[in-house]
Protein backbone atom coordinates (compact mmCIF):
# COMPACT_ATOMS: atom_id res chain seq x y z
CA UNK A 1 0.00 0.00 0.00
CA UNK A 2 2.72 2.35 0.95
CA UNK A 3 4.97 1.92 -2.58
CA UNK A 4 1.08 2.64 -4.14
CA UNK A 5 1.02 5.77 -2.31
CA UNK A 6 4.61 6.53 -3.49
CA UNK A 7 3.66 5.61 -7.28
CA UNK A 8 1.05 8.18 -7.46
CA UNK A 9 3.22 11.38 -5.12
CA UNK A 10 2.02 10.40 -1.70
CA UNK A 11 4.73 9.71 0.53
CA UNK A 12 4.18 7.82 4.21
CA UNK A 13 2.75 9.91 6.46
CA UNK A 14 5.49 8.75 9.18
CA UNK A 15 8.26 10.68 7.09
CA UNK A 16 6.63 13.96 7.05
CA UNK A 17 6.52 15.34 10.90
CA UNK A 18 10.88 14.84 10.29
CA UNK A 19 10.81 16.13 6.83
CA UNK A 20 8.65 19.05 7.80
CA UNK A 21 11.11 19.95 10.86
CA UNK A 22 13.57 19.56 8.86
CA UNK A 23 12.11 22.77 6.42
CA UNK A 24 11.21 24.30 9.32
CA UNK A 25 14.68 24.45 10.77
CA UNK A 26 16.24 25.10 7.28
CA UNK A 27 14.02 28.29 7.14
CA UNK A 28 15.50 29.41 10.53
CA UNK A 29 18.51 28.97 9.57
CA UNK A 30 18.86 30.81 6.43
CA UNK A 31 17.32 33.54 8.00
CA UNK A 32 19.76 33.82 11.10
CA UNK A 33 22.88 33.19 8.56
CA UNK A 34 21.24 35.90 6.54
CA UNK A 35 20.11 38.71 9.43
CA UNK A 36 21.89 37.59 12.72
CA UNK A 37 24.95 39.19 12.18
CA UNK A 38 23.89 42.78 10.83
CA UNK A 39 21.74 42.85 14.33
CA UNK A 40 24.13 41.73 16.27
CA UNK A 41 26.64 44.32 15.63
CA UNK A 42 24.56 46.88 15.66
CA UNK A 43 23.38 46.06 19.08
CA UNK A 44 26.16 44.21 20.72
CA UNK A 45 27.13 47.31 23.11
CA UNK A 46 24.07 47.19 24.41
CA UNK A 47 23.43 43.69 24.91
CA UNK A 48 24.65 42.30 28.59
CA UNK A 49 23.81 38.97 27.22
CA UNK A 50 26.49 38.97 24.03
CA UNK A 51 28.78 36.30 24.82
CA UNK A 52 25.60 34.01 25.29
CA UNK A 53 23.79 34.96 22.75
CA UNK A 54 26.74 34.18 20.57
CA UNK A 55 27.62 30.92 21.92
CA UNK A 56 23.79 29.86 21.11
CA UNK A 57 24.30 30.93 17.67
CA UNK A 58 27.65 28.42 17.69
CA UNK A 59 25.66 25.76 19.14
CA UNK A 60 22.89 26.42 16.70
CA UNK A 61 24.76 26.02 13.67
CA UNK A 62 27.18 23.09 15.24
CA UNK A 63 25.91 20.70 12.92
CA UNK A 64 26.67 17.93 15.86
CA UNK A 65 23.96 19.92 17.55
CA UNK A 66 20.62 17.61 17.86
CA UNK A 67 18.12 18.55 15.48
CA UNK A 68 15.24 19.87 17.90
CA UNK A 69 17.54 21.64 20.18
CA UNK A 70 19.01 23.11 16.50
CA UNK A 71 15.32 24.21 16.12
CA UNK A 72 14.62 25.49 19.52
CA UNK A 73 18.12 27.43 19.57
CA UNK A 74 17.42 28.96 15.72
CA UNK A 75 13.77 29.62 17.07
CA UNK A 76 15.33 32.01 20.06
CA UNK A 77 17.71 33.71 17.66
CA UNK A 78 14.97 34.58 14.69
CA UNK A 79 13.18 35.91 17.81
CA UNK A 80 16.00 38.00 18.35
CA UNK A 81 16.36 38.64 14.89
CA UNK A 82 12.69 40.13 14.56
CA UNK A 83 12.44 43.80 14.00
CA UNK A 84 9.16 43.71 15.75
CA UNK A 85 8.39 41.89 19.43
CA UNK A 86 6.54 42.07 22.39
CA UNK A 87 9.01 45.10 23.47
CA UNK A 88 10.78 47.03 20.74
CA UNK A 89 14.46 47.09 20.78
CA UNK A 90 14.67 50.60 20.96
CA UNK A 91 13.14 51.14 24.32
CA UNK A 92 15.56 51.94 26.52
CA UNK A 93 16.23 49.59 29.08
CA UNK A 94 13.96 47.21 28.81
CA UNK A 95 13.82 46.75 24.87
CA UNK A 96 16.07 43.62 25.04
CA UNK A 97 14.09 42.47 28.15
CA UNK A 98 11.85 39.98 26.43
CA UNK A 99 15.26 38.78 24.28
CA UNK A 100 17.16 38.08 27.07
CA UNK A 101 14.12 36.09 28.74
CA UNK A 102 13.46 34.30 25.84
CA UNK A 103 17.31 33.24 25.28
CA UNK A 104 17.71 32.89 29.33
CA UNK A 105 15.00 30.26 28.90
CA UNK A 106 16.69 28.19 26.10
CA UNK A 107 20.09 28.20 27.67
CA UNK A 108 18.19 26.73 30.66
CA UNK A 109 16.46 24.18 28.94
CA UNK A 110 19.24 22.91 26.77
CA UNK A 111 22.46 24.13 28.12
CA UNK A 112 23.68 20.34 27.96
CA UNK A 113 23.69 20.75 24.69
CA UNK A 114 26.22 24.28 24.58
CA UNK A 115 29.65 23.05 24.98
CA UNK A 116 32.80 24.72 25.81
CA UNK A 117 33.97 25.51 22.28
CA UNK A 118 30.61 27.20 21.45
CA UNK A 119 31.74 30.00 24.28
CA UNK A 120 34.81 29.77 22.71
CA UNK A 121 33.96 30.68 19.40
CA UNK A 122 31.72 33.35 20.83
CA UNK A 123 34.48 34.78 23.13
CA UNK A 124 36.84 34.68 19.63
CA UNK A 125 33.68 36.02 17.91
CA UNK A 126 33.21 39.04 20.33
CA UNK A 127 36.58 40.17 20.32
CA UNK A 128 36.92 40.59 16.47
CA UNK A 129 33.78 42.20 16.41
CA UNK A 130 34.95 44.46 19.19
CA UNK A 131 38.29 44.88 17.38
CA UNK A 132 36.77 45.69 14.20
CA UNK A 133 34.38 48.74 15.86
CA UNK A 134 37.94 50.17 17.51
CA UNK A 135 39.30 50.16 14.20
CA UNK A 136 36.20 51.42 12.28
CA UNK A 137 36.84 54.28 15.15
CA UNK A 138 39.86 55.64 14.22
Amino acid sequence: MIEDMKKVGLEDVSDAPEEKALTVVEAREKTVRDKFWTKFKSVMGSLPFARDLLAVYYCAMDSGTPLRVRATLLGALVYFIMPLDVLPDFIALLGFTDDATVLFAVIRTMQANLKPEHYEKADDALSAAQDEKDAEQT
